[in-house]
C-alpha cells in the first residue's frame, strides 16, 4: 500500500461527515451534471470515493462504475449500493490508469474534487480521453486553491503544506487557477462546452469537455 493510499483510507472513516460542510456546492455540482445525462449513458466516477455523488446520478443513466483507490472508501460505496438497494451501479478499488475498460467506453466521466490530489494529470486526462467514447463528455469539478479563498481555509491549507513539508501526510495536492484547468483539459483533445466558477469557503470550477 502506497502513502496515499493510506492517507485516502485513513480519512474513509469520517469522510462522509467532512464532506457535509460542502453541502451546498456539492448540490450545485450534481445540479449541474444532470443536465448533461441520459438514461441510457454507460458513466464512469473516477476518484468516487464513498460513492455519494454516484448514487444519487445512478437512476438518471443507464449503467455507472465508480472507482477510487481507496479501499476503504470503496467498501462504504459497497455497503451504500446493497442498503440502498441500487443495482446499476459497480464500485471497483482501482486508479484510472490500471482499469481494465478495454472492451467498454463511456458516453460521459466524471471527476468530482480529484484532479488537484492527483500528481500525474498529464497521464490521467490522456487515459480520461481514451476511454470515452468519440464525443463523449468529461465532466470535472476541481477546488482551484489559487483562486479566492475563505481566511480559515488559507490557515488551514498552510498547516497542511506544513504537515506537508515534514512527511506527515503525502504530497500530492496541486493549487490550480481556474485558467490552470482549462489549459490542461483543451491541450488533451477537449472542447469545453460549458463551465462555472463555484465558490463555498473555496473557488471550484465545473467543466463540461467533449471529446473531439
Amino acid at each position: 500500500m502506497t502513502k496515499v493510499n493510506k492517507f485516502w483510507d485513513n480519512q474513509a472513516k469520517n469522510y462522509d461527515k467532512s464532506e457535509e460542510h460542502y453541502d451546498q456546492i456539492h448540490l450545485k455540482i450534481t445540479k449541474n451534471t444532470l443536465k448533461y445525462l441520459h438514461e441510457d449513458n454507460i458513466v464512469l466516477d473516477y476518484g468516487c470515493g464513498t460513492g455519494t455523488k454516484t448514487l444519487l446520478l445512478a437512476d438518471k443513466v443507464e449503467k455507472i462504475h465508480g472507482i477510487d483507490i481507496s479501499l476503504k472508501m470503496i467498501e462504504k460505496a459497497r455497503s451504500k449500493t446493497i442498503k440502498h438497494k441500487i443495482m446499476n451501479v459497480r464500485f471497483e478499488h482501482s486508479p484510472i490508469l490500471k482499469t481494465d475498460f478495454e472492451n467498454e467506453k463511456f458516453d460521459v466521466i466524471l471527476a468530482f474534487n480529484v484532479l488537484h490530489v492527483i500528481d500525474n494529470i498529464h497521464q490521467v486526462l490522456p487515459r480520461i480521453h481514451q476511454l470515452l467514447k468519440p464525443g463523449g463528455l468529461f465532466i470535472s469539478a476541481t477546488p482551484c486553491l489559487k483562486e479566492k479563498m475563505q481566511f480559515l481555509k488559507k490557515l488551514q491549507l498552510t498547516f497542511y503544506s506544513i504537515m506537508i513539508k515534514f512527511g506527515v501526510v503525502p504530497n500530492f495536492l496541486t493549487k490550480f487557477k481556474f485558467s490552470d484547468i482549462e489549459r490542461h483539459i483543451s491541450d488533451e483533445k477537449f472542447h469545453i462546452l460549458d463551465s462555472e466558477h463555484l465558490y463555498y469557503k473555496v473557488s471550484n470550477y465545473f467543466i463540461v469537455a467533449k471529446k473531439l
